[in-house]
Order: C-alpha cells, then structure tokens, then sequence
C-alpha cells in the first residue's frame, strides 16, 4: 500500500474491517470451497488450485472496490437496489446456511477418480468466473462496502479483504488433509453452517440498518 496510506491511523481498522467482511461472506461453503476442500482431502494440485481462487478473489475484490464499488456509490437508486438486493441474498443465504445445520446432511466425501492438473484448474476457473455468488460476494457486496471508505482508505480495505480470502483457501486446501476425519463429520458441517448462518445475518442487518 502507498506510505500515505500507511501513515493514515485508520488504515488498521479499515483493514480489519474489510478483513472482517471478506472472511464472513468467504466462509460459506459453496461449489469453489468444496472443490478446494475435496483436492486438499486428495492432496491433488492444491497449490495450483488455492492460488487460481486466491488471485481471482483479488482480482474481483479490487473490481468492486475501485471500480463498480465507486460506480454504484455515486448513483443513489443503484446504491438502494445493491443495499436491499445485498441484504435479501445474505440473509437468504443465511436461513439456507440455518437448514442446514438444523438438518445436516453427510459429511464432505472426498472419494472419486483422480484429475489431471488442466482437468482440475478447469473446474477452478469454472466454480469461480461461472459462480453469480462469487461476482455477489466480491463485486457487488465487498465492492459496495469498500466504495463507502473515503478513497485513500480503500486499497486498506481491499487488502483486508485479499488477506482473509488468501487465509481461507490455504486453510481450506493445505489444512483438509489433516482435519479430514473431522470434515467427514456431520456435525463439523453443522457447526460451520451455524457460523455462517450468524454471520450472514449480521451482515445481512448491517446492510439495511446503515445505509451504503
């Protein structure tokens, strides 16, 4: 970040902030983290594929923060729209997330026939640019809240934002192996479901309290 940044007092607590924001809506276990999560199990092409949904979070992050994040801030009817739209999907998001903790399903399998590197990074690339959650999560949702930091704040906040999902697709990938007794487990999905249920709900009231 520029030392101007650097040098605001701030720029921690936007970082945390957009650290905060990043980690709550990553969280949810969709297609992308399955994917990760069942290669870690594998212990296939992890690295490849932690780094194609690292770099592509970052890419869509910075897109929404200094792009249509700014966009959307400076066109009140499109901030109304992304705020109410923004809070029906997380809150939404969320009672699906509280269904699932309340009635578990089987824990994460990771049986099945091996793939090849380009097999495997097509799926990557599949589960993230043909995911509409992902363009929510990280243009519309992390781009709106990012736009609402003044303009010398935002690249704090979109670091914030890269560093939780650099932290979770590593955690994810690099951690399954070890932890997969535990992600087998239906009741280890019960306790992540419920965390993000919270989690969705919170941001999800966020949204409508406080307007972008």
């Amino acid at each position: 970040m520029p030392a101007a940044v650097l040098a605001d007092p701030t720029t921690p607590a936007v970082f945390a902030q957009g650290w905060a924001m990043g980690a709550g809506l990553i969280l949810a276990i969709g297609a992308q983290n399955a994917l990760v999560l069942r290669q870690g199990l594998r212990r296939e092409h992890v690295g490849a594929v932690v780094a194609v949904c690292t770099l592509s979070d970052w890419l869509l992050i910075a897109l929404g923060v200094f792009g249509l994040g700014a966009l959307i801030q400076g066109q009140p009817l499109l901030l109304e729209i992304f705020r109410f739209g923004g809070a029906a999907f997380l809150m939404g998001y969320g009672l699906l997330a509280a269904r699932r903790a309340w009635r578990p399903v089987a824990g994460l399998d990771a049986a099945g026939a091996s793939a090849g590197l380009g097999a495997t990074l097509s799926a990557a690339f599949a589960f993230t640019y043909l995911n509409p959650h992902v363009y929510l999560d990280t243009v519309v949702l992390l781009g709106g809240l990012g736009a609402r930091q003044p303009p010398e704040s935002r690249a704090a906040f979109a670091a914030g934002a890269g560093l939780a999902s650099a932290m979770w697709f590593g955690l994810l990938g690099f951690g399954a192996a070890a932890a997969a007794p535990k992600l087998r487990s239906p009741a280890t999905w019960r306790v992540v479901d419920a965390t993000v249920a919270l989690l969705m709900a919170g941001l999800g009231l966020q949204l409508l309290l406080k307007p972008l």
